[in-house]
């Protein structure tokens, strides 16, 4: 199945030098695809500023612990690797506060939502470190936090380059029209390795300053960070304010319900 799609999105590829404001024909790209890596979303100096913030924050932090999955672990065989990550980090740097409401991230975000108004679910900062920074098995991000409507989708920030070699989010386009998918539960969820395998996914290379975005039930997952160097990227998890969670999952990350553009026109709470 990744074979086909693959083919697919080669031969219909969106521009590279795609930017903000993006085009219709980005948003036509997103809806068959289910992903779009708009380049250069932050200049350079935005992204090395925004690298040295996460710096910064896990200096701070009293401890991390180190969020790979066990099926990730049982990947990489016998090299032990390593994540290290933070949850609502806008809680802890105004950076990404700032970030969170930057009408370059929003305003692309709601048009290929389709929805002028944009809510937030939660934010994860990552860091792959050099030579063994873990990855990330095929997965949809739909069996975490199910939605009635099935609008949340995420946003992938890279604050540094992000090659192949260094472990970058690889997808497979078009899988969202296939809706949810039966997930394997091993302490998280993840799609069974011998049908869904990261080699036959889609590499999305970024550059620091590019975002990609993808729908929540697009399959994607990140190979092992094998290069010298690290790998920083900040996920926000956003979603249409009248969409609504099917279960209880994930309903304790702060600031969840925060209204990043509009208006939240159902007058609930979150």
């Amino acid at each position: 199945m990744a074979e086909q799609h693959m083919q697919t999105v080669t031969e219909t590829a969106a521009p590279a030098a795609a930017r903000y404001p993006i085009t219709d024909a980005d948003v036509r790209f997103y809806r068959e695809n289910g992903y779009l890596l708009v380049k250069g979303l932050l200049d350079g100096d935005e992204a090395a500023a925004m690298r040295e913030e996460c710096h910064g924050l896990l200096g701070r932090l009293n401890e991390t612990d180190d969020p790979t999955w066990g099926s990730a672990r049982e990947a990489a065989g016998a090299a032990a690797t390593r994540l290290r990550h933070c949850h609502d980090t806008q809680f802890h740097s105004a950076a990404f506060a700032r970030l969170l409401v930057d009408r370059r991230f929003t305003d692309t975000a709601a048009a290929l939502n389709g929805s002028p108004n944009l809510q937030l679910h939660h934010t994860k900062m990552f860091v792959k470190p050099p030579e063994n920074g873990s990855p990330f098995p095929m997965h949809q991000d739909h069996p975490f936090f199910p939605h009635a409507k099935d609008t949340v989708a995420a946003a992938i920030f890279h604050f540094t380059d992000a090659e192949e070699e260094r472990g970058c989010v690889r997808v497979v386009p078009g899988s969202h029209h296939n809706g949810p998918l039966e997930h394997i539960e091993d302490g998280s969820w993840h799609l069974a390795p011998d049908q869904w395998r990261l080699d036959d996914a889609v590499p999305c290379p970024a550059e620091a300053g590019d975002v990609l975005f993808f729908t929540y039930l697009t399959v994607h997952g990140s190979g092992l960070n094998t290069s010298d160097q690290e790998r920083v990227t900040w996920l926000v998890q956003y979603r249409d304010p009248e969409d609504r969670p099917t279960t209880d999952d994930h309903q304790w990350s702060l600031g969840q319900g925060m209204i990043l553009r509009g208006v939240d026109p159902t007058a609930r709470r979150p």
